[in-house]
């Protein structure tokens, strides 16, 4: 992307090089394989784009060709990538899609772990409508966590909206920490995105409303309850919490990996364009609904209607 203009919404956190069988099926039997672009905010700036909604992804890939090819493809999405940075000393990520088994994850030591405070310094946060974040950048070293708190500071001192996805990964976070800590960064958020299975897992709550009684503090809560639906919580005018449900329409799930970010992407799309709660969280099973007939966390080319 070359425009100059500042982007609707920027989001800020490592995307890897993705490895995925081109059917699905497990990694043991697969004899094809495609290399993607995977990681959770770009992914989502690559939906917003592909709904025409300026979007900009902030990161730091290796000096190596993994890398080369991952800002590349990205920025053919639409993306603006200006602010993605080259670290000459550590390498790009690598993720394997294991369709039925998981992912398998070769990040230790990426060149966006090693980002902190000074690689958001010359970002133009304050600029944007929205500023997006995700619970995994935190976990990634504590110069990431370092960042994400001073992303935040600015973001709050500004007229910018602060999204967050809770997005848990087991795999990142020491034990016992996960739970404080994300609880603690979506309280400071004034959008915030979870899964009620996460909520659970992380906090041992059964239903959305007892999500909610547990992060008062975003102006909207929306908790997905997987092939349900999902609850929007917002606060009123009036300052009361008002409940919107949406159910989601089923579907045949390929493979559910990257399914949130097109959700978080269709909503805040919605949101940009002043939809009310109910088009927000339709427009997010819509996009959804994309990603789970695939193994592909983005689909290129759709006939889905934008706007």
């Amino acid at each position: 992307m070359t425009s100059e203009a500042a982007p609707r919404l920027i989001t800020i956190g490592e995307t890897m090089t993705l490895v995925t069988p081109m059917t699905a099926e497990p990694v043991a039997t697969a004899t094809g394989f495609r290399l993607d672009a995977g990681g959770a905010e770009s992914n989502l700036a690559s939906h917003l784009a592909q709904l025409d909604i300026p979007a900009a992804w902030v990161s730091a890939v290796g000096a190596d060709v993994l890398g080369e090819r991952l800002r590349a493809t990205i920025a053919a999405r639409g993306v603006d990538t200006r602010w993605v940075t080259t670290d000459a000393d550590a390498p790009t990520g690598l993720y394997v899609k294991d369709p039925g088994n998981g992912v398998l994850y070769y990040r230790a030591g990426s060149a966006a772990s090693h980002m902190g405070p000074a690689s958001v310094r010359d970002v133009p946060l304050e600029s944007a409508e929205i500023v997006h974040l995700t619970g995994i950048t935190p976990a990634l070293s504590s110069s990431c966590s370092a960042m994400i708190d001073a992303i935040i500071d600015r973001v709050a001192a500004s007229d910018a909206v602060l999204s967050f996805d809770v997005n848990h990964r087991h795999a990142l976070w020491q034990q016992g920490v996960a739970s404080p800590a994300l609880r603690s960064l979506a309280n400071r958020a004034d959008i915030v995105f979870v899964g009620l299975d996460e909520a659970q897992d992380l906090w041992n709550t059964d239903t959305a409303d007892d999500v909610r009684a547990l992060l008062p503090g975003p102006e909207r809560l929306v908790v997905k309850d997987g092939d349900v639906g999902a609850t929007e919580f917002h606060r009123t005018d009036a300052g009361a919490d008002e409940r919107v449900f949406a159910p989601t329409t089923p579907v045949d799930v390929v493979e559910a990996v990257g399914a949130g970010d097109a959700f978080a992407a269709g909503y805040l799309a919605a949101a940009l364009r002043g939809e009310a709660a109910s088009v927000r969280l339709a427009a997010g099973h819509a996009r959804a609904r994309l990603v789970l007939q695939s193994t592909s966390d983005f689909i290129a080319e759709t006939t889905e209607q934008k706007g």
